[in-house]
């Protein structure tokens, strides 16, 4: 179709205008404006449309597009100025506009603007020349052109370099008008001072902004042979030992040639001034080591003379002297001797107390015979000068034999030479002690356990207390301390062993009367004034079981204790309380109660720990009227101890029946069981007036309570010293640990109505 519409245009050619000129910058995006080709024809977008209006590019590639409706002509694609035309200007895009019916061709072309897209860039980054340092200043140098494919002011300008003190750069325009750079020496090159010259070269374009290239410019300075070579030193003096081995390096002589290459390679030789030099002495020609041909003799030659030369691969030379001094050799230690001691010293001793005095001695010279003086090891001693080589060992702080009982003090001389020779000498000080410690008990108490009853003479214990001292001073010895008057002198019941510490009683004792006791020791020492410390030694009395049980209800008084019980008393019914006190403690004290020995065993029972007489099961018409019980106390010592109580319980149906049991027996006959008969019946005459009283007193108490309780309580006499209340046993000398309960109180009433008189047994009321 594109081959048809060429020839078209060529059959037409006659029909076109002059041609049509439009202008765009490279590389603008597609759809940019160009131009409005319906308006520069004169046409309406409806007859372009109409037409067939279309654009026919002279290349193959189609870079410009036509709108048919608008006329407007926009890129298609992005054209770079650079690829489409290179350096050639101006660079024009032509294409032909046709038309149909009729047909119609319209030349036009767009012309590229150069834009500055592209920076100068040279083709090596680095560029190297070479100039001899004898270069005449003013001489050009052509240098390497950047390249700028952008044209006209965006092309390259003028060339730039950097700061240095040898080089210009003049920018030139050839022919063409392209530019390029020429190199101006400005100064005279010296290889010797500056081998090699850097610095940096810019082309800039002439955009806006402007773009810019760089590359290295390094000039290599080229050598000629203008210096001789220069010794690092005209005169080297050196020292020799006299006992350096054959071949030993005495110097290295060294001289430098600022040219290069073969101009500055050196060589060293020996002039040979005299016989001895050369029988002495040798050197290496290239790194100018001088060394030994044989071993030197202080006492024959102590100084010579050496010239040595140094020649360039050019021909120059310059010399220098070497002076070898013979140095005599250190063969001789220091000596130390000890001219004054003190062997032992007291650990009392204040600071800078003299312990000994010695001299330094070293037969060699110079440096070899100057000596110095130190101590070994930190310890409490410093050395002292006092004169020429006349020093004193002398004390640095206070000392403690404690800690250390004696110093072996190594002094050392040593002398300066090289190598440093030294000697040492030992010096043993011991110290003596001062009583400056007080002995120390391994315990600030000491608690120590005996048995009661325990025999008189027994070991409770030891005290221990140590002193560092030494001898008299480190002799601990024990006493007691006196107690303060009024306090319980523990002296009469332990004793102390003044040299062992060993720990006695002095006699028995009883648990229930001192249970413990604590007196003061004090462990002295033998010094002068002797030092001494204290510690407190307790004594804990073991209880041991000494003691039986003591019975107070029923009294101990060999008779037994009378109780009623009514015939309806049911099972678990409180006949009596045997209570008990045991005055020793501990489980020595812990009391149990049982049923030794009953009429009828089944119809009664003791409570265990709390001695509680209480019916087994209920009373019945079957059981006899009177029982007998023997219940057993007994306490948990080792072995343990025992005591019995004796109860008659009468089984009474009514008062009347109680009086007439406790009054006749026809079965007995015995004088005793009268006898016991009549104290029951005492015993229960005596119950009843009790009773009744309590029962008047009651209602009186009732009514007072009622009118003003609060002033009753207030006046209320205090407990009748005869109930066993807490702290009762222990004012009569029984230990508080022991097992009395609170007392029973058991409230007994007439009824009303009754035609005889009788008793209404209640359960007791417990507190």
């Amino acid at each position: 179709e594109r081959a048809v519409a060429l020839i078209l245009v060529l059959c037409v050619s006659g029909m076109r205008a002059e041609t049509a000129r439009y202008s765009v910058p490279e590389e603008a995006e597609r759809g940019s404006f160009v131009a409005n080709i319906a308006k520069d024809l004169g046409l309406t977008g409806e007859e372009l449309l109409a037409r067939k209006a279309r654009v026919v590019p002279e290349g193959e590639k189609q870079y410009l597009q036509l709108n048919q409706h608008t006329g407007d002509l926009v890129v298609r694609e992005q054209m770079d100025r650079e690829e489409l035309c290179g350096q050639s200007e101006p660079c024009l895009v032509r294409f032909e506009v046709l038309l149909e019916s009729p047909l119609q061709s319209f030349r036009a072309e767009v012309r590229l603007t150069d834009i500055n897209d592209h920076a100068p860039a040279f083709l090596n980054k680095e560029i190297i020349l070479k100039m001899s340092e004898s270069t005449v200043p003013g001489s050009r140098f052509l240098l390497e052109s950047a390249h700028d494919p952008d044209v006209g002011n965006n092309s390259l300008q003028h060339y730039s370099i950097g700061s240095n003190e040898y080089f210009l750069v003049h920018t030139r325009r050839r022919s063409d008008g392209r530019r390029y750079a020429e190199l101006v020496l400005d100064r005279a090159l010296d290889r010797e001072q500056q081998a090699e010259v850097a610095f940096s070269i810019t082309a800039v374009d002439g955009g806006t902004p402007p773009r810019s290239g760089t590359a290295l410019i390094r000039v290599v300075v080229l050598d000629i042979n203008d210096n001789i070579p220069v010794f690092a030193q005209t005169l080297y003096k050196v020292s020799v030992k006299e006992n350096s081995s054959q071949d030993a390096i005495v110097v290295v002589v060294s001289a430098s040639d600022f040219d290069a290459g073969t101009n500055g390679e050196i060589v060293y030789s020996i002039v040979q001034n005299s016989e001895e030099n050369f029988e002495t002495f040798k050197i290496n020609p290239e790194t100018g080591q001088i060394r030994l041909k044989k071993t030197l003799d202080y006492e024959e030659t102590k100084t010579y003379e050496i010239d040595v030369q140094a020649t360039d691969g050019g021909g120059l030379s310059t010399h220098c002297k070497v002076e070898v001094q013979v140095k005599d050799v250190n063969d001789n230690a220091p000596e130390v001797i000890i001219t004054s001691l003190t062997s032992t010293l007291s650990e009392a001793a204040p600071p800078n107390t003299v312990v000994a005095l010695f001299n330094v001695r070293d037969r060699d010279s110079g440096d070899n015979g100057r000596t110095t003086c130190e101590l070994t090891a930190e310890q409490p001693f410093r050395i002292t000068l006092l004169a020429a080589d006349s020093y004193a060992l002398v004390t640095s702080e206070t000392l403690d034999r404690e800690q250390v009982e004696e110093y072996n003090v190594t002094v050392r001389a040593r002398d300066e030479g090289s190598p440093a020779l030294s000697a040492s000498k030992t010096l043993l000080v011991r110290l003596l002690d001062v009583n400056d410690n007080a002995p120390t008990f391994t315990q600030a108490i000491y608690t120590m356990v005996m048995s009661e009853n325990e025999p008189a003479g027994r070991i409770l214990g030891r005290l221990s207390a140590t002193d560092p001292d030494a001898g008299e001073n480190a002799r601990v010895r024990y006493a007691l301390v006196p107690p303060p008057t009024g306090a319980l002198a523990a002296a009469s019941f332990v004793s102390v062993d003044a040299e062992s510490g060993i720990v006695r009683n002095l006699r028995p004792l009883d648990y229930e009367k001192v249970r413990a006791l604590e007196v003061t020791v004090r462990a002295a020492d033998g010094g002068s004034p002797p030092l001494s410390a204290q510690a407190v030694l307790r004594v804990v009395v073991r209880d041991e079981n000494d003691n039986a049980p003591v019975l107070l209800h029923p009294p101990p008084d060999g008779s037994a204790a009378g109780e009623l019980v009514p015939r309806w008393a049911p099972s678990g019914y409180l006949v009596a309380k045997v209570v008990a006190v045991d005055a020793d403690s501990g489980q020595n004290a812990w009391l149990s109660y049982e049923l030794a020995k009953a009429t009828e065993p089944g119809l009664f029972r003791v409570g265990l720990h709390s001695g509680e007489v209480r019916t087994a099961r209920a009373v019945t018409e079957r059981d006899a009227a009177r029982q007998r019980l023997v219940v057993l106390v007994r306490d948990r010592g080792q072995p343990p101890r025992s005591a019995t109580a004796t109860l008659a319980v009468a089984l009474v149906d009514d008062f009347s029946d109680a009086f007439h049991q406790l009054g006749h027996d026809p079965v007995s006959g015995q004088q005793q069981q009268v006898a016991e008969e009549e104290m029951l019946t005492t015993y229960l005459i005596a119950s009843l007036c009790c009773v009744s009283s309590l029962f008047l007193l009651s209602i009186l108490v009732l009514t007072a309570n009622t009118l003003c309780k609060a002033r009753v309580r207030a006046e209320l006499p205090p407990p009748s010293p005869s109930c066993y209340a807490d702290g009762d046993f222990a004012s009569n000398g029984v230990g508080s640990t022991g097992t009395l309960s609170p007392a029973y109180r058991y409230e007994m009433c007439l009824t009303s109505g009754s035609g005889r008189s009788e008793f209404q047994f209640l359960r007791p009321i417990l507190p």
